[in-house]
């Protein structure tokens, strides 16, 4: 029972993700805007490619070792929707991107729950960071960035417990619109 209602979890928080992200995008970054999408192809690009965005995904290289793989020219903006978590050294990502604009969302620290570890302990699929929006901020602007805008969001759950109702209420991701300024 509780694996049936946590996969309905997952594809309704997924359809309210999408939804909530191609909104924040579209207040200022029309379609069809070319976009730098860092990471592989996923759901949430395929949506944003069906909402006329042209998505383009770097693929196949680790950022903490490749980090000019976000540099890439000649497009309107970045989007790095919940990825710089599993990265060691974000910063390095955050200083090659040359698109003026970023868009990104991680994931929020919480304070009844411990970083997110893949139960495969594959290390691309554990958290290395979960930010405070300040940490996040902060890091932004020592790597050249501006934030314009930001959102959080919660991540409720169906699922009967403590931690379940605390995220009723407890904001768990933190999205943000960025521009270059140096």
């Amino acid at each position: 029972m509780i694996n049936w209602l946590k996969k309905i979890e997952r594809e309704e928080f997924g359809k309210r993700r999408f939804q909530k992200t191609l909104d924040f995008m579209a207040e200022s970054t029309a379609p069809p805007a070319k976009i730098l999408d860092l990471g592989t192809p996923n759901l949430l690009g395929n949506y944003l490619e069906g909402n006329g965005y042209e998505i383009h995904n770097t693929v196949g290289k680790d950022f903490d070792f490749y980090p000019e793989e976000a540099g890439q020219e000649n497009f309107d903006a970045v989007t790095a929707f919940e990825i710089l978590e599993h990265l060691i050294n974000p910063m390095g990502v955050l200083m090659a991107i040359k698109a003026p604009k970023l868009y990104a969302s991680v994931p929020l620290d919480l304070w009844f729950s411990s970083a997110f570890k893949s139960k495969t302990d594959h290390p691309w699929s554990s958290h290395f960071h979960e930010f405070e929006d300040w940490q996040f901020d902060w890091l932004l602007e020592k790597a050249g960035w501006r934030v314009l805008r930001r959102r959080k969001w919660t991540n409720p759950s169906i699922v009967p417990g403590l931690r379940p109702a605390l995220r009723l209420f407890t904001p768990r991701y933190y999205m943000i619109e960025a521009e270059r300024i140096s």
